[in-house]
């Protein structure tokens, strides 16, 4: 999903201090697509970052408590999960990446891929010196990719 919206940037990056020029922002662009759109991470660590955000999505998904009257697109031969069953799995493969990756590397993993905080925001929350996030972040997601497996 795309939310376009003009902002005015100065020379120095920072957004709506008067003179500047103007930029076209996606809001809805986390903060990973936009350090992958720009080659910032490669493709495998980008890889990695949306799988944990995926498995954090899910966990946090509530279980359904209606029944559900719509026939199944496969059929109803395979076997699933129950909405629940999933949510588990979900959390315990999300646990597990996070338990991989460390507890030094995991708060900016955390913060940026699922949190959808940006690196400066991150740096700002943790304490951090300015431009350290994307190193760190960086080794996080080598790390996660690693735990996946991934080429």
């Amino acid at each position: 999903m795309q939310e376009l919206v003009e902002q005015t940037i100065d020379a120095h990056g920072r957004r709506g201090t008067g003179g500047g020029r103007r930029v076209t922002v996606n809001r809805r662009e986390s903060p990973l697509a936009w350090l992958a759109a720009r080659k910032l991470v490669s493709a495998r660590q980008n890889e990695a970052g949306e799988r944990l955000q995926v498995d954090y999505e899910r966990a946090a998904l509530g279980a359904a408590v209606t029944m559900r009257w719509t026939p199944r697109v496969d059929g109803g031969t395979g076997e699933r999960l129950e909405p629940a069953a999933a949510q588990l799995a979900a959390k315990r493969r999300f646990d597990a990446a996070i338990s991989a990756v460390g507890p030094g590397l995991s708060d900016v993993l955390w913060r940026v891929v699922c949190a959808g905080e940006s690196l400066p925001e991150s740096e700002r929350a943790l304490g951090w010196p300015t431009r350290s996030g994307r190193l760190v972040l960086t080794l996080a997601l080598d790390r996660l990719a690693d735990h996946y497996r991934l080429p």
